[in-house]
């Protein structure tokens, strides 16, 4: 597989996750080593991982990540309910819509949840977000990557952490460590994956100056 095909072809997989499959961690841990490569703010490499595979801990996570799912699916920015005025993208945003909430249904039932954490002493504080953030992100989506090529199904998701300190009690984070995200990794079903419909690039470049 090459590097432009894990590019343009690694999904958010919801609906197509094998829930019956189980997913070996040393598989998990060999992505999360390439995911290690990331780059980092200052090469601190701050990020923390919580890989979850305990049934019972899954299930508890799953149940507040379906209260989340649900509260959002009601509100005014859920997927299915941008883009109404555009008949083909509102297609695409009802097919969205009802991935979300199948994941939403069956979250708890995945055979690995990986929450990539920041440890931060002292608190997040209200400076440079985007640079505190931006030392997990990329790891976080190089772990995605990675898992794609071993034929792991992943999907990128916070909506969780509209209950993050709930879920952080259930699974006993310090109260320094910060979560970024919700992965759920497992083996996919069907034949593969093709890349998306995206905007034309020239709608959304500019060159020099806005």
């Amino acid at each position: 597989m090459s590097a432009e095909t894990v590019l343009t072809t690694t999904r958010s997989v919801r609906k197509r996750l094998d829930l019956t499959r189980p997913v070996d961690l040393a598989v998990v841990r060999e992505c999360l080593t390439i995911a290690l490569q990331a780059p980092s703010g200052s090469n601190r490499q701050g990020w923390q991982w919580l890989v979850v595979a305990d049934a019972d801990q899954r299930a508890a996570v799953g149940a507040v990540y379906k209260r989340a799912c649900d509260e959002y699916l009601e509100s005014s920015g859920a997927a299915g309910k941008l883009f109404a005025a555009d008949p083909a993208r509102s297609a695409v945003q009802q097919r969205v819509h009802s991935s979300v909430a199948a994941l939403g249904d069956t979250m708890g039932q995945v055979p690995v949840l990986v929450i990539p954490c920041l440890r931060v002493p002292g608190g997040l504080g209200s400076g440079n977000q985007a640079g505190l953030w931006g030392s997990v992100l990329p790891a976080a989506w190089s772990y995605m990557l990675a898992a794609r090529t071993r034929g792991l199904g992943t999907a990128w998701t916070t909506l969780h952490l509209k209950y993050e300190s709930e879920v952080a009690e259930i699974l006993g984070l310090p109260a320094d460590v910060h979560q970024a995200a919700l992965i759920p990794t497992a083996y996919h079903t069907g034949d593969g994956f093709r890349p998306a419909p995206r905007q034309p690039l020239d709608e959304v470049l500019h060159v020099d100056r806005w």
